[in-house]
């Protein structure tokens, strides 16, 4: 195992392998995507999953709504698209507008097309260990532990982050009964204390907390492995802004076992995730 565990690799081949899937069984999945506003990032993410689509096979579509549209016409579009027997993905992208309620958006979108898998009976299912749609980061992370062979067996896993996105999913996830489960979970947060005895307890120590260079050297142990899951921009003298992770990359690199990089690590093979799902809900639709 490398000591940067670069996402690269792994998401050039679960690319590879949905376009032979695709190729093999001449099929065109279709993935809707509702943005609304013009934020940059948000454009520069749906623009790069367009891309990635074309390239694979998997029609990926974006409906630009305006920043002022109310809850009814967003429930409304959204309807739509679930009755549409030609989109097999829906999907929401982030940021939304203050006065959208989120939650009953995320309620409103068919648990078989919500390739987030936010939606609680998707949720159900991860905890269940049932069938189903896993968020892409959490599914980012698994494939990032297969691929480079890390035991989860029995390991003390913390995961520092408890969103309904990562950590909790997460959490569930490394506590199945499989072979990248076993784990024994610890979940800290914002109100963890003494949250440094927490993380040097780790023999896998993941990132997933949202604030730029966090989690610095004194906060791991030697030879832990770290996976950050943080994506932040921050200010640079010289390009003007850079995208760094939740964990200090460069401090704690010479200290840890292995490391994840930000970006070209979990984030890369998040996108690949989503557009995996997106194959994965076109076959429950048309199993028969």
């Amino acid at each position: 195992m490398s000591k940067r565990l670069s996402g690269k690799k792994i998401a050039k081949e679960i690319y590879g392998s949905i376009k032979e899937d695709i190729e093999l069984n001449k099929i065109t999945p279709k993935l809707v995507i509702l943005l609304i506003g013009n934020d940059p990032a948000a454009e520069y993410y749906v623009q790069n999953l367009e891309k990635k689509g074309s390239k694979i096979g998997i029609k990926v579509e974006t409906i630009i709504l305006n920043v002022s549209i109310d809850q009814q016409s967003l429930l409304k579009k959204i309807n739509t698209l679930n009755n549409d027997v030609q989109v097999n993905a829906v999907m929401l992208q982030k940021p939304l507008p203050s006065h959208i309620n989120e939650s009953e958006i995320v309620m409103q979108i068919d648990p078989g097309k919500d390739v987030d898998a936010f939606h609680p009976l998707n949720m159900g299912n991860l905890v269940l260990d049932r069938e189903g749609f896993i968020p892409c980061t959490p599914a980012a992370v698994l494939e990032l532990l297969k691929y480079y062979e890390i035991e989860t067996n029995g390991k003390h896993i913390v995961i520092v982050g408890r969103s309904d996105i990562v950590g909790k999913p997460l959490a569930n996830l490394l506590l199945r009964k499989s072979n990248l489960g076993n784990a024994t979970i610890t979940v800290c947060h914002s109100r963890t204390k003494d949250l440094t005895f927490h993380t040097k307890q780790a023999d896998i120590l993941i990132a997933a907390i949202g604030k730029p260079l966090f989690i610095k050297a004194d906060m791991v142990s030697e030879n832990a492995i770290v996976i950050d899951v943080g994506v932040n921009q921050i200010e640079d003298a010289k390009k003007g802004y850079r995208y760094v992770g939740d964990v200090d990359y460069e401090a704690c690199f010479e200290k840890v076992s292995a490391i994840t990089p930000v970006p070209g690590g979990i984030g890369t093979i998040t996108t690949a995730m989503l557009l995996n799902n997106v194959l994965l809900a076109y076959k429950m639709q048309n199993k028969n």
